[in-house]
């Protein structure tokens, strides 16, 4: 019995590791269709999808929103034997829509979309569909219901994820104060991806303006590209040392958390 049972888990253990370690690519824009079909979906059952949108993020790129989760989705994905579908640059932007070179696509256009790429992976044999969303407001609500019809109706999976807010306690251990959109985490995110995206030369605080609390004020577009969460916390301090910090500790924080879901969904025998 011990012998058995040490085959299955040896068994188990190769075939992740083969799949891990053969596959050329994890992205699937990249990947090509013959090879595509030799691991999905018998050994790969995962697909992480990036969603975020063109908006000002202080002295970051634009595409932030976009930057971050393909990062993250890059990073972590040999740790869960997943695949990494496109980004979906454009989305739900709200309140920054005036910005130099932002996008606003209407809810109107994005749900169908999303709902028809969502369908495509599930249709393609993924069973669990992860979206790992760069990009909040409007956009978060639409993702979550449209993920939950697909799951209902197509006998999938999903989870949605908006990293910076899942990840505020990973904040507030490494700077010891709260962040911001494109404030002190945001940017330190995006820093320890490429830091030639960051443009410190280009900042100041008076780019940074704090959230209204609930019923006192609203302004569209937001007066600042910079969003701070609380009051007097999340300036951006451009420290390499803890951006680095930053980014793997989010990196581990989540793959861990989409890990555990995943488990749980075995374990209780789901689809």
């Amino acid at each position: 019995m011990k012998k058995l049972l040490f085959t299955f888990i040896f068994s188990g253990l190769s075939l992740y590791t083969f799949a891990q370690e053969s596959i050329s690519t994890r992205e699937m824009d990249r990947i090509n269709w013959m090879e595509f079909a030799e691991f999905v979906p018998e050994k790969i059952t995962t697909v992480l999808l990036p969603t975020g949108t063109l908006e000002p993020h202080g002295v970051v790129n634009n595409g932030a929103d976009n930057t971050a989760p393909f990062a993250m989705a890059k990073n972590i994905a040999d740790d869960l034997n997943a695949l990494i579908a496109p980004t979906l640059n454009y989305g739900i932007t709200g309140s920054m829509a005036a910005y130099p070179g932002a996008f606003q696509i209407t809810e109107a256009a994005y749900r169908p979309f999303i709902r028809d790429i969502l369908k495509g992976l599930a249709k393609n044999g993924f069973k669990n569909i992860i979206i790992l969303n760069g990009h909040g407001g409007g956009q978060t609500k639409v993702l979550q219901e449209v993920a939950g019809e697909i799951a209902n109706e197509l006998g999938v999976r999903t989870l949605v994820l908006n990293w910076w807010s899942f990840a505020s306690d990973v904040t507030l251990e490494v700077f010891k104060e709260d962040g911001g959109h494109a404030g002190l985490n945001e940017t330190a995110y995006i820093q320890a991806i490429d830091p030639t995206l960051v443009h410190k030369e280009k900042y100041n605080s008076e780019m940074a303006t704090a959230y209204p609390e609930a019923g006192t004020w609203s302004a569209t577009p937001f007066p600042s590209s910079i969003g701070l969460y609380q009051p007097g916390q999340g300036y951006p301090n451009f420290d390499q040392d803890q951006a680095d910090e930053y980014f793997l500790k989010v990196n581990a924080k989540v793959s861990a958390f989409i890990k555990e879901v995943i488990k749980k969904w075995d374990m209780a025998g789901l689809n």
